[in-house]
């Protein structure tokens, strides 16, 4: 039997047994190398709760969470029972807790575009975005230690670095839990989402661009807390490898409603924590014989900001240089700066969740594109108004532009011939319009 565990995919550092929470490599920051913790789960029995609503429920075995409640000796039926006590307390912050969301075919916007297209929407989710899922697969394990700890739990703070929704799941979460949150967000971020923000109880703090700054000041502010003692409740994996746990999730959803095989599956990428969960979980789903071959999985980026389009370029460079694809993502593994690096100007969009200076998960959803027969594209802001209009009035799903960004990247890979006519292609619609 395999145990479970967590290694740096950059360094190969393996976090000793017994650390509950090792959110970081040890070795990160070090060198020129993308230091990120992967959870490997291991194997185990099938549990009950296959059909359980609650996907922290019926997933829990894919979770560190569990694996770690496990290993401190906590019984799966304990685990259980603390998931619904915590997803009852979200549930009285947010209006609804944690739910299989609806996944399907939608043959009007199939009608319009020319595909059979098949919608996740997230849009009802906790804090009306999937962000929540990523969120929780951490605050779980936080969860685990207290209810297992022989000394009183720690205060410290729980920090993020968001402009929206990333954010609101992250003070809903945490109110529920009771922990003191530190939200550091841009000076333009929306009203509505600032309001909400103060209503839920957390400390806000707007982080404005210094002259000539590179890199996202929200994230450098984040970044200060993490070295005061806050603990990273974030949506970058690189800042905390759990956070990729929660978000698989939603794809082990798709698979479970048992629709045909996707010929393609388009993913809208700011930090990269999603597209790198859905890679891993389709990934793990071939292993263990759930598909005989992933979707061709595409990624898609703003023209206010595609860092990991432009690596992507440079990695395709690499390739048509001569090196093989494992020497050349190999060599992205370790150097880093030739890859990944703060877009020069502050970036502006229609889509604003998904304008990260950096893609900070780029490492892993190269490989996943190139593994899957992949590609990143960039829309332009007509595509995604068009994009969210479509999900709104043909759809019938109210999703911002960020949220139907993956949509324009449908239509955009149709323009460019990648996605031909009447292909089944999978869109995640991730963000209510607010």
């Amino acid at each position: 039997m395999t145990l479970a565990h967590l290694q740096c995919a950059g360094c190969g550092w393996q976090a000793p047994a017994g650390l509950a929470a090792p959110f970081r490599c040890r070795h990160a920051g070090e060198g020129d190398v993308d230091h990120v913790l992967v959870h490997h789960p291991g194997n185990s029995e099938p549990l009950e709760g296959g059909d359980d609503p609650n996907p922290f429920v019926r997933y829990r075995d894919s979770l560190w969470a569990w694996q770690a409640a496990r290993q401190r000796g906590m019984a799966d039926a304990a685990f259980v029972a603390l998931v619904r006590r915590l997803d009852a307390a979200i549930a009285e912050v947010d209006g609804r807790g944690f739910h299989v969301t609806p996944y399907g075919p939608s043959a009007a916007l199939g009608q319009q575009l020319g595909l059979d297209l098949w919608v996740k929407n997230e849009t009802g989710h906790v804090a009306g975005s999937h962000k929540a899922r990523h969120l929780m697969g951490i605050l779980l394990v936080l969860q685990v230690i207290d209810a297992t700890a022989a000394e009183p739990a720690s205060q410290a703070p729980l920090a993020i670095a968001s402009c929206g929704n990333a954010a609101l799941a992250a003070a809903v979460l945490a109110r529920a839990a009771r922990r003191a949150l530190q939200v550091f967000v841009p000076p333009d971020a929306e009203p509505a989402v600032l309001a909400r923000l103060h209503e839920l109880g957390a400390q806000v703090v707007a982080c404005p661009r210094e002259p000539g700054e590179q890199g996202d000041p929200c994230v450098r502010h984040f970044r200060g807390a993490l070295v005061a003692g806050a603990l990273p409740f974030c949506c970058q994996g690189n800042e905390n490898g759990l956070a990729i746990d929660g978000g698989e999730t939603l794809v082990r959803e798709m698979l479970d409603a048992g629709g045909p095989p996707l010929d393609h599956l388009v993913v809208q990428v700011g930090g990269g924590a999603l597209a790198s969960a859905c890679l891993q979980a389709l990934e793990r789903a071939v292993a263990a014989g759930r598909l005989a071959n992933p979707p061709r999985v595409h990624t898609v980026q703003t023209q206010g900001a595609w860092p990991l389009k432009r690596a992507w370029s440079v990695l395709q460079q690499r390739r048509a240089e001569g090196h093989g694809a494992d020497e050349a993502l190999g060599f992205a593994a370790t150097h880093r700066s030739a890859f990944m690096w703060p877009w020069e100007e502050p970036p502006h969009s229609i889509a604003s969740g998904i304008l990260d200076d950096e893609t900070y998960d780029w490492l892993a959803v190269l490989r996943g594109m190139q593994a899957t027969g992949g590609t990143a594209v960039v829309v332009d802001e007509a595509t995604l108004a068009r994009a969210r209009d479509l999900a709104q009035q043909v759809a019938g799903v109210p999703a911002s532009a960020t949220g139907a960004s993956g949509l324009a990247g449908v239509i955009e890979l149709q323009r460019q011939g990648v996605i031909e006519a009447g292909a089944r292609v999978g869109v995640l619609l991730t963000g209510v319009q607010r």
